[in-house]
C-alpha cells in the first residue's frame, strides 16, 4: 500500500483551507499515485473558540467539504482519510473523521473519543470539550483488503483504544493530529512509535504545523510513517508539505510472528 500523508497550517479561513487541501492531494496523487491520502485534524478549519469552530461545522451528508472530499476521492481514485473537520448533528458538533472510498462513497466516520482539556506548561489553555462532543464508537474501514483503523490527535494518550484497534484486525492505523508545539516537542515521536510497537501495525501520525488563532497557538507537525517495529520510516519537515511511504505487510506479519503479542494477552 502506497500512502500519502498532507501536513497543512489550516487558519480560520474555511474557503483557503480547502482549497489548499485539494491543491496537495491533487499534487501528490499526480507524483505519488497513492492509495490512501491522509489529511490532518481540523485541515478545513483551525481557530479559537466554539462560536468559530461551529461556524465551520457541516451535516453528513450534503455540505460543500463532504461533496468536495468524496468528488475528489472519486475523480482521483484514491482512498481519502479526510483528517478531521467539525461535523454538526442537531444542537450537537463532534470532532469527526470522514474517509471516501475510490468510488466517492463515504466509507467510514469517526468521532474523536478523547477530548483535549488540558492546561499546557507555557499557560496556554485547551477546552476541546466547549466546542465538541465525546464519540463513542471504535471505528476502522478496508484499503485492498488491509483493514484500517481510526484515532484523532489526543487519543494516541490512551492506548486502550489502540488495543481495540488491533483486535477489530487493525494492519494500519491512522491519527491526525494539531498537536501542541509544548506537549508535541517532547511526546509526540514517543507516543507514535509506543503505539506503533504494541499493536504491530503501521502508524500514520498525520498534523498540522505552525501557528494558528492568530499566532496565539502553534502546532508541532512532524507528520510520520512509523512501521510495526518502531522505526520512523518517512517524515515531513517542519513546514507545510506532504511525505509518501510504501507499506510492506510481509513485513509486518514478520514482526508479529517473530513477537506474537497479540496471542499474549492475558486482560
Amino acid at each position: 500500500m502506497k500512502v500519502s500523508l498532507i501536513q497543512m497550517n489550516s487558519q480560520g479561513d474555511l474557503d483557503a483551507n480547502l482549497a489548499t487541501a485539494v491543491s496537495m492531494i491533487e499534487k501528490a496523487v499526480a507524483s505519488e499515485r497513492p492509495d490512501l491520502v491522509v489529511l490532518p485534524e481540523y485541515f478545513a478549519y483551525l481557530e479559537d473558540g466554539p462560536a468559530n469552530m461551529h461556524s465551520s461545522g457541516e451535516a453528513f451528508p450534503g455540505g460543500r467539504i463532504h461533496a468536495t472530499l468524496s468528488d475528489l476521492a472519486r475523480r482521483s481514485g484514491i482512498t481519502l482519510h479526510a483528517g478531521s473537520i467539525v461535523e454538526r448533528e442537531g444542537n450537537r458538533h463532534f470532532n469527526t473523521t470522514l474517509v471516501f472510498g475510490p468510488d466517492g462513497a463515504e466509507i467510514a466516520r469517526y468521532r474523536k473519543i478523547h477530548l483535549f482539556d488540558v492546561d499546557t506548561p507555557n499557560g496556554i489553555s485547551y477546552r476541546e470539550s466547549d466546542s465538541v462532543g465525546r464519540g463513542e464508537e471504535v471505528v476502522t474501514y478496508e484499503v485492498g483488503g488491509r483493514t484500517v483503523g481510526c484515532a484523532i490527535c489526543y487519543d494516541i494518550r490512551f492506548p486502550e483504544l489502540f488495543r481495540a484497534l488491533r483486535d477489530k484486525g487493525a494492519d494500519v492505523i491512522v491519527l491526525p493530529a494539531a498537536f501542541t508545539l509544548m506537549t508535541g516537542k517532547d511526546h509526540w515521536e514517543v507516543l507514535a512509535r509506543a503505539r506503533a510497537v504494541e499493536t504491530q501495525t503501521y502508524f500514520l501520525a498525520v498534523g498540522q504545523t505552525g501557528t494558528h488563532a492568530g499566532g496565539r497557538k502553534a502546532c508541532w507537525g512532524h507528520t510520520m510513517a512509523i512501521d510495526p517495529w518502531g522505526h520512523v520510516v518517512a517524515q515531513c519537515s517542519d513546514t507545510v508539505g506532504m511525505v509518501s511511504a510504501t507499506l510492506d505487510f510481509d513485513y509486518a506479519a514478520k514482526v508479529r510472528a517473530d513477537v506474537p503479542v497479540a496471542n499474549h494477552h492475558v486482560l
